[in-house]
């Protein structure tokens, strides 16, 4: 069993790493000049795994932010033509977010980025310290869902 500050401990490492690895795929985005902040990373990753173009509702509630906040990513990536918007045939009122070719191609450089910036990060870790990383995120990320299944 844990104690206290041992807790503290590592939950002070887990911060300090997730700013790591912020600082790392940022400077790898900007190695690219790929022109687009971490948000806009993470709206284009998001967008791409919708098997038909979304609402702004819906990408507000899958990236766990207001409306507003997608709106303006969303301004950004369509002035940069990575993405656009589209009437939906049903319901005009409603406005449909698409990704471009130049997105898509976008898209292709954010992965060489993720991947070169995952290795730099896992480089001091042997293939079986990965392994042991990987189950120990697993559980982190999907809670006690294992144990109450």
């Amino acid at each position: 069993m844990s104690t206290p500050d041992s807790d503290g401990l590592l939950a002070e490492q887990l911060l300090r790493l997730t700013r790591r690895v912020h600082r790392i795929q940022k400077r790898h985005l900007e190695q690219r000049d790929l022109g687009i902040t971490p948000a806009q990373s993470r709206l284009l990753r998001t967008l791409a795994h919708y098997p038909s173009p979304p609402r702004m509702a819906d990408l507000a509630e899958r990236l766990e932010v207001v409306p507003r906040a997608v709106t303006t990513l969303v301004d950004g990536l369509e002035a940069s033509g990575k993405v656009r918007r589209a009437a939906d045939p049903a319901n005009r009122r409603v406005t449909r977010i698409e990704l471009t070719d130049e997105g898509r191609a976008t898209l292709r450089e954010l992965r060489g980025a993720r991947r070169s910036a995952a290795e730099e990060m896992l480089a001091p870790l042997t293939e079986k310290e990965r392994e042991v990383l990987g189950v120990l995120l697993d559980t982190l990320i999907d809670g006690d869902t294992a144990k109450t299944c």
